[in-house]
């Protein structure tokens, strides 16, 4: 396949999706993980896409109406995911009654948590396997399966969160914004994290610097409700909000 052919394939996928990833592209394009890599870099620096860790995403400030599968963006900015991760999970301490949400950075996270003395809410069908696995007490939100993200969602899990307080709460979200705070692409489960959110003490949205500028559909909290942790963020645009933990700099 031609160069050209291989760029206006990445480019329509881009379109289609508003983010790809290099295994994808591969498989795809039938061509080695080095030439994607080449692709992305030559069509990042012809300003046509934003190349990320792992693939790239659209420059097109579009509102995202869309999730994409759990198998499809785990692999995205892996390392910083893992970063902000091992910070996340070193928050929690002894007698500590948590949630953690759906979503592939609070899913690395269980992978890093030591404190058996605390209790574990999660609405995350994989985070509920991890949890179990590696011994903490825990329990999985009744409600609605939602393939996509493996989440429950639905009424019955915003019941089932009517009768928690939650002292620490680690959240993921598909878009942050100043305009539009943190927002998701689905209304059942936007619903499930603004109650979370809103009966946690101390809340921390964990986002790898992709998600910054992002935004979704529907808006489940402003920034203010939570503590961001990231790896990295641009000064110029968030650089006064005082709910930013930066791994980098800790």
């Amino acid at each position: 396949m031609l160069t050209e052919e291989r760029h206006s394939i990445i480019l329509e996928e881009i379109k289609r999706n508003s983010v790809v990833n290099v295994s994808e592209l591969v498989e795809k394009l039938n061509a080695s993980e080095s030439t994607i890599r080449r692709d992305l870099n030559f069509l990042h620096k012809e300003k046509k896409l934003k190349k990320i860790h792992g693939g790239a995403t659209s420059l097109d400030k579009v509102i995202h109406t869309k999730d994409h599968l759990v198998s499809e963006r785990e692999n995205l900015n892996i390392e910083e995911k893992i970063e902000i991760a091992k910070y996340a999970a070193s928050i929690i301490e002894e007698k500590d009654f948590v949630y953690i949400d759906a979503g592939t950075t609070t899913d690395l996270m269980i992978d890093y948590l030591t404190e058996k003395d605390a209790i574990y809410i999660t609405n995350g069908i994989n985070q509920a396997k991890k949890l179990i696995n590696k011994g903490f007490k825990a329990y999985i939100l009744g409600g609605e399966i939602k393939v996509l993200t493996e989440a429950i969602i639905g009424v019955e899990a915003i019941n089932s969160l009517k009768k928690y307080n939650f002292t620490k709460g680690f959240f993921g979200t598909n878009g942050i914004s100043k305009e539009s705070g943190y927002t998701t692409p689905d209304i059942k489960e936007a619903l499930v994290k603004h109650e979370a959110l809103n009966r946690t003490s101390l809340a921390y949205i964990l986002s790898d610097k992709s998600k910054f500028n992002e935004v979704s559909c529907v808006t489940f909290g402003n920034l203010e409700d939570a503590v961001i942790i990231t790896n990295n963020i641009d000064d110029n645009i968030y650089g006064d909000l005082t709910e930013i933990l930066e791994v980098s700099k800790i």
